[in-house]
């Protein structure tokens, strides 16, 4: 009986080898779960941007193409029928006629995921495509303002 209480009281805790192979493979595994956690937000962001940019693109061009065909009046000189800023997408403009009904593009300007706020690179279609300079004239095209590069190492204010 003695001997049974002895080795009873020895397998009450763990031993320090035990312990020791525990906390390994905790480690290990937390060090493999970082990394797989920041190429998901990477992924996220990369989504968000992209998703941000067609959004902008699409409402830029529908702009462009109602204002050739006339419908939102006559062009501001030097514009080409390019949105003058972006703000004008989300404010809407007036159409001609009695009514004074306004055309809006955008609901709001999306938040640029890299950087956190709605303040996007622009270039207007007198720029140079790969220039980080925005002329003032029109609103040809949008980019993020990020120094970072893609997992393909295209920077992503080339996307």
């Amino acid at each position: 009986m003695a001997r049974a209480l002895k080795t009873r009281n020895r397998r009450r805790g763990m031993t320090m080898v035990e312990l020791v192979v525990s906390f390994t493979i905790l480690i290990t595994l937390t060090g493999m779960a970082v990394p797989l956690n920041r190429v998901k937000v990477r992924v996220n962001k990369e989504r968000d941007l992209v998703n941000a940019l067609r959004e902008m693109h699409t409402a830029i061009d529908k702009y462009h193409e109602y204002a050739n065909l006339g419908y939102l009046g006559p062009q501001k000189p030097g514009t080409n029928g390019w949105p003058e800023t972006l703000d004008i997408l989300v404010e809407g403009v007036k159409l001609p006629g009695p009514e004074g009904k306004k055309m809006r593009f955008l609901r709001k300007i999306p938040t640029d995921p890299f950087t956190g706020n709605t303040d996007w690179g622009l270039r207007s279609d007198q720029d140079d495509p790969k220039g980080q300079t925005w002329g003032g004239q029109d609103v040809f095209q949008v980019y993020t303002k990020t120094t970072e590069k893609g997992a393909n190492g295209i920077p992503y204010a080339e996307w």
